[in-house]
């Protein structure tokens, strides 16, 4: 597994920010959860000192949490500066504007990082990846994915969508996907293919409004789950 962390923006949201893009219940919370692509989020964090027991995968997690921080420091004034840049591509409600935006990805960042060696050593932060997990079928209940699938349909193709999903479901029982565009804030061309194949499978899909929206267009995640 070979990542240049200088090619990643380690934006991390918080336990809030998953129950609501997630439209996530205390039942849900209550499940063996496999976070997808978490980053630096407070997820983990928060959830596990709520007694949830969830799993965080991510390739960054190769790398020590100094080193994290200091990818974050590096980058976070020049992307809140491109949100300045375009205020028409953003929907201040959750966050109250740009700044605000920043001061919680800091907290985030900060609340995870205060868990991080300590959820590694206990096997909670994992640096996996997908297509392909090292977990056994059906090891969780939910796995969710944020901020990733989807959103990088440019850099990500078809197939790798298709094969990524694919193993989500073998190691989990539902999968949940959130947000459902493209960086180009288009609704990704691959959804309605994802969604038929599935369909064919035998699986359950949906298309859930989530009251979450940071971009405009960007509140609905994609449900998938064995019937």
């Amino acid at each position: 597994m070979v990542m240049k962390l200088e090619k990643v923006v380690p934006f991390g949201r918080s336990f809030d920010e998953y129950t609501k893009m997630f439209d996530l219940s205390a039942k849900d919370l209550q499940k063996r959860i496999l976070g997808v692509g978490d980053g630096p989020a407070s997820f983990n964090a928060e959830g596990t000192a709520k007694g949830a027991k969830i799993t965080s995968i991510d390739p960054i997690y190769q790398f020590d949490g100094r080193e994290i921080e200091q990818r974050f420091d590096a980058v976070v004034d020049n992307i809140i500066g491109q949100i300045i840049a375009t205020p028409n591509n953003w929907v201040w409600q959750y966050h109250q504007n740009p700044q605000d935006l920043k001061a919680n990805r800091v907290k985030a960042l900060k609340i995870f990082l205060q868990d991080y060696q300590r959820g590694k050593q206990e096997g909670r932060y994992l640096a996996q990846e997908l297509p392909q997990l090292n977990f056994a079928k059906q090891t969780y209940d939910l796995a969710l994915c944020s901020h990733f699938l989807f959103l990088y349909s440019e850099q990500c193709d078809y197939d790798f969508h298709l094969a990524a999903i694919e193993e989500m479901l073998r190691v989990s029982k539902e999968v949940r996907i959130f947000p459902l565009l493209t960086l180009m804030q288009e609704t990704s061309s691959y959804l309605d293919g994802i969604i038929a194949h599935f369909n064919n499978l035998g699986y359950s899909t949906s298309v859930v409004r989530i009251p979450y929206e940071l971009q405009p267009g960007a509140n609905k995640m994609l449900v998938i789950k064995q019937k």
